[in-house]
């Protein structure tokens, strides 16, 4: 018994023993420190190194058909909005805007012409009703006569056919009139139908010059560009794409089981491949996937065929980025990403109603045109009526709501200049004349 408890104390001091008695010991240290990690933050973690950077990535297609004549950027290449990708050849809708121009100016004349031969109708009118007054006066005074026998019944009958004549004239005129107001009664030159219509064929005209260029509709990145030069595209061709990377987002894939406590809103830390974890990016969940990947896969599993294997599956969960961060350390589509999200929550739904908070995106690239063709239409109308009442308000509803064109709109990349002349005296002093249309590419 004593040379057993002696060895004992021989072994405890030996240095094999004392390296047990330390290991065992820093064992139950590390042991209790994760478990104070587990309870306090470790159960509160979910992690997934399934996932990738995304974005969007806005294709830039033509919407009229035409020769491809000029392309100003290329793949890699920064582009801001606005700024022109593609030039189509503008001939043949530079010509088609000329000549819509034109019968915009015709139209706006004659109805000038309609409005002034109402004027002179009406003129006619008072002649004929005046004209009529004399000669009934003076059939009166030739019938008080006849009475008397001083003038025969020759000079009578010539004075009662006078009257008829005058009052057939005035009924004439008086329907000339009124034919001619049919055109031109509640409106002014800008309001004539006449006037709209060929002010919409401008304006259509306008639209497709416009579209021979194509513009940048956000800043960004240009990608998968599959246009060349003398290339002629139809409407709806994918020429290439802009990817603005100060929108991308994260498309986490967590395991069907880590989601019962994912909400909406909770944090999120996040370490990419391409900077390490000395780099920790932060943002919050925003949404989850209306079903799992197989669901929405191009070929999606049929389980009911007979060889069914279970398998986990995984939902994608949307998590938005700090933009300074994101600014601070650039995302490229696709990179990878470890994902942690604190799962800790305060009961809400699992899967929220979220209402609708107004467009995702927007652009305001292609309103320029608009806007400008509604400006190019005033300026003809202007010019081939001058001094008219639409200049002084009385312009149609639609045309009192044509879109304005800011400052930074009007400096834009596409502008157009109409080149406007005299063309000598009118009645109403000198006349303007358009002489040329559209020119108004940079």
């Amino acid at each position: 018994m004593t040379s057993s408890k002696e060895n004992m104390r021989a072994f405890w001091k030996t240095p094999r023993a004392r390296w047990l008695t330390v290991i065992f010991a820093v064992s139950v240290l590390a042991g209790a420190a994760y478990g104070v990690y587990w309870m306090r933050y470790g159960r509160y973690v979910e992690y997934t190194n399934d996932a990738y950077v995304a974005g969007n990535v806005v294709q830039i297609t033509p919407r009229i058909s035409g020769t491809v004549v000029s392309i100003d950027a290329n793949n890699t290449q920064y582009v801001e909005a606005g700024q022109p990708l593609v030039h189509l050849d503008p001939t043949d809708a530079e010509v088609a805007l000329q000549r819509a121009e034109a019968g915009l100016a015709r139209t706006v004349r004659q109805v000038r012409n309609l409005f002034a031969t109402t004027d002179a109708l009406r003129a006619n009118v008072q002649v004929r009703r005046t004209e009529l007054a004399k000669v009934q006066s003076d059939y009166e005074r030739r019938a008080r006569l006849a009475r008397t026998g001083a003038i025969s019944r020759e000079d009578l009958q010539h004075a009662e056919d006078a009257v008829l004549a005058a009052r057939a004239a005035l009924v004439a005129a008086q329907q000339q009139l009124a034919a001619n107001r049919a055109w031109v009664d509640g409106t002014t030159v800008a309001d004539n139908p006449a006037v709209r219509a060929a002010a919409a064929a401008v304006h259509a005209a306008y639209l497709t010059y416009a579209r021979t260029v194509l513009p940048a509709p956000v800043s960004g990145f240009v990608a998968k560009r599959n246009v060349q030069l003398g290339e002629h595209v139809a409407p709806g061709t994918p020429l290439m794409s802009v990817v603005p990377l100060n929108q991308v987002w994260i498309d986490a894939n967590f395991k069907e089981s880590q989601l019962a406590d994912m909400r909406v809103g909770q944090a999120v830390q996040l370490t990419s491949d391409l900077y390490g974890s000395g780099v920790v990016f932060h943002g919050r969940v925003v949404g989850f996937g209306a079903g799992t990947g197989a669901a929405f896969a191009l070929l999606p599993a049929q389980n009911a065929t007979g060889n069914w294997i279970k398998i986990v599956q995984r939902v994608p969960v949307r998590i938005a980025l700090d933009p300074k961060e994101l600014a601070a350390h650039p995302l490229q589509i696709g990179l990878s990403m470890r994902a942690y999200v604190d799962i800790r929550h305060d009961g809400s739904p699992r899967l929220p109603e979220v209402a609708d908070s107004g467009p995702d995106d927007s652009t305001s690239v292609f309103r320029t045109a608009d806007a400008r063709a509604e400006r190019a239409v005033r300026e003809i109308i202007a010019a081939n009526d001058p001094g008219a009442a639409h200049l002084a308000g009385g312009r149609s509803e639609g045309a009192r709501n044509a879109i304005a064109v800011s400052p930074a709109e009007a400096a834009g990349t596409i502008g157009r200049t109409l080149r406007v002349a005299d063309s000598g005296a009118g009645p109403q002093g000198a006349v303007p004349r358009v002489l040329a249309a559209s020119r108004w590419m940079n």
